[in-house]
């Protein structure tokens, strides 16, 4: 058993208090694949503070803290932007509100990429800064040394292959992998290199299906899809994408629910009891004792 926080939701400020839980472990999540298939996909979604990671704990295998925070929180025009720093304080807030699910934290662009030494640096202090079990970074073959220097330093890696939103602008856009026969080879070669370096699981991102599904076959570690294929290991979204909070979204996203109307319509509702003076009332005021 393990010792974490778990926050308390029957007060306004939510205070955490001890509980003792056990959480998945990243052996475990391995093993969900075995023989080359795996029989219950695994849930990904991200999680950026401590509140959001509690709401969906319950419901995933892994909560990745995905550097998608430098736009879906900050306002960035791309993930580059993204600090270390960054990653670390809300990585720690998603320990923090998670009991249940392996949490893995981005390495953002210009922590991991210079060398296996640069990377070891960067992830031992997100490990040991927000208690996390895990780092992903992106890169198939030319990141497979940095893998397999983490690896094998008890730092448990997740790699990303295919689309890789770090690399947008090598990339020329964010426009589907794979469609040329160069493509497809690499992208194999790249999950193969990830594999044999000791990558855990991989991400696939933003791939032609075909291809997604040859790498899930090929592969003895699960595979993560983001459009890629229904047939991978698990699937992750981000989940402000999921949950309709933007209007804009990538193709492969699958909106649940509108969550951006349901935010917009209590604030509009707010506003007009707060011009009315119909708010705050009896309820949320204080009056004398008789």
């Amino acid at each position: 058993m393990s010792t974490t926080f778990k926050l308390d939701t029957a007060t306004s400020r939510a205070h955490p208090t001890p509980q003792p839980m056990r959480r998945l472990t990243v052996p475990k999540i391995q093993s969900r694949k075995a023989d080359g298939a795996t029989k219950e996909p695994l849930v990904m979604l991200t999680a950026y503070t401590a509140r959001t990671a509690q709401l969906l704990d319950e419901h995933c295998d892994i909560l990745l803290v995905g550097d998608s925070l430098g736009q879906v929180i900050y306002g960035l025009p791309t993930t580059l932007q993204v600090t270390l720093d960054m990653m670390i304080a809300h990585g720690a807030a998603v320990v923090r509100g998670s009991y249940h699910s392996v949490v893995v934290v981005d390495m953002p662009f210009g922590s991991y990429e210079a060398s296996p030494q640069q990377a070891f640096e960067s992830a031992s202090r997100i490990m040991a800064e927000t208690g996390c079990a895990a780092v992903k970074l992106e890169g198939g073959q030319a990141m497979a040394e940095t893998i397999a220097f983490l690896s094998q330093r008890g730092i448990p890696v997740m790699a990303h292959v295919g689309l890789t939103p770090q690399a947008v602008n090598a990339l020329g856009g964010y426009g589907a992998r794979g469609r040329s026969q160069e493509e497809h080879a690499k992208i194999m070669a790249d999950g193969n290199a990830v594999q044999e370096a000791g990558a855990f699981a991989v991400v696939i991102e933003g791939v032609i299906e075909p291809i997604a599904i040859a790498l899930t076959q090929a592969l003895e570690i699960p595979t993560i899809g983001i459009g890629a294929s229904a047939q991978c290991d698990g699937q992750v979204l981000v989940t402000e994408d999921m949950l309709g909070m933007f209007e804009r979204v990538p193709r492969f996203v699958k909106r649940y629910e509108d969550m951006a109307s349901v935010i917009s319509k209590a604030a509009g509702t707010y506003a007009e009891e707060v011009r009315a003076r119909t708010f705050p009332g009896e309820d949320q005021t204080y009056q004398p004792k008789s």
